[in-house]
């Protein structure tokens, strides 16, 4: 349910066999809060936090200057993203420099991101075990979301593998949601700054049938609702939460909890939102995935 302003009210509706009052769905909502606990790495490079859902993690990590961040025998197609200090990039043998205020995607195999240092950001699958073994809530995917498709990576990017980067410097466009991103492997929506809190008669309360949301806090302070359906099936029931996180943190939402967010903070609210694999629906809407014309969809 979205307010009429909100573009994703052009979205199709969900279809009758929605798994929202199916039985057995139920898992937790996966949240961090990484401005209060320990860092899962604190070394040379600075304090990096990693947190997981079903497909996808996130390492957040507060760099020092020139800190370089090495993946060896990386798995697929990552995702760097700068929200502030730019940096750069080495894989197969050449250096891509990146601009602050941008996001990047890197090629499978081994890389090096160096920082200019403060606040960096990497998406990965979790098929890359080292990472999703080191995450914070790592056990907190020991039961599979059996109702979550098994992951399969989108087609290869039209002119062959390389590091590519984009500005977030994108102005906002009447009916287009966000700034959104995919490659082969992520989806990632870096929405528009919000300052101070949001209004309450404009909500979006919605669900997922069978993918997570990640909503990643990069400054701000909001408060997420969440709703599971009420199934014939009393093991199903939860008590509605109101989660109260600042920034930086994490939350990864269950399909088919129902959501939505509100912006507290008086000041600048940014949240991020990641989905793994892309999703269909949104690269289904013309103009709203900015680098479309790279990433093809699958067939």
């Amino acid at each position: 349910m979205y307010d009429k302003s909100d573009p994703r009210a052009s979205l199709a509706p969900a279809n009758a066999g929605s798994m929202l009052n199916q039985t057995g769905l139920v898992a937790e909502a996966q949240d961090a809060r990484f401005y209060e606990t320990a860092p899962q790495i604190d070394d040379a490079t600075g304090k990096t936090w990693l947190h997981r859902g079903h497909n996808f993690l996130v390492a957040y990590t507060d760099a020092k200057p020139g800190a370089v961040l090495e993946r060896t025998g990386q798995i697929d197609e990552y995702c760097v993203l700068f929200p502030k200090a730019g940096g750069s990039i080495e894989w197969n043998g050449e250096t891509t420099e990146v601009a602050g205020f941008s996001i990047a995607f890197v090629p499978a195999g081994d890389s090096r991101v160096t920082a200019e240092g403060g606040e960096i950001v990497r998406l990965f699958s979790t098929r890359n075990d080292d990472l999703a073994e080191a995450c914070g809530n790592a056990r907190g995917y020991d039961t599979p979301r059996t109702h979550i498709p098994a992951f399969q990576p989108w087609p290869e990017p039209r002119g062959g593998w390389k590091v590519r980067h984009y500005s977030l410097d994108v102005a906002p466009e009447e009916g287009r949601f966000g700034r959104i991103f995919r490659c082969t492997t992520l989806m990632v929506n870096v929405l528009e700054p919000f300052d101070g809190p949001r209004d309450p008669s404009k909500m979006s309360p919605h669900h997922h049938d069978d993918f997570e949301q990640g909503s990643l806090a990069l400054s701000g302070e909001f408060t997420h609702y969440l709703r599971w359906a009420w199934t014939s099936d009393m093991a199903d029931w939860r008590d509605d939460q109101a989660l109260e996180m600042g920034a930086p943190s994490m939350l990864v939402i269950p399909p088919p909890v129902i959501h939505t967010t509100r912006a507290t903070g008086p000041g600048r609210n940014l949240l991020v939102d990641i989905f793994s694999p892309p999703r269909h629906d949104f690269s289904n809407k013309p103009g709203w995935v900015l680098n479309a014309d790279d990433y093809p969809m699958p067939e």
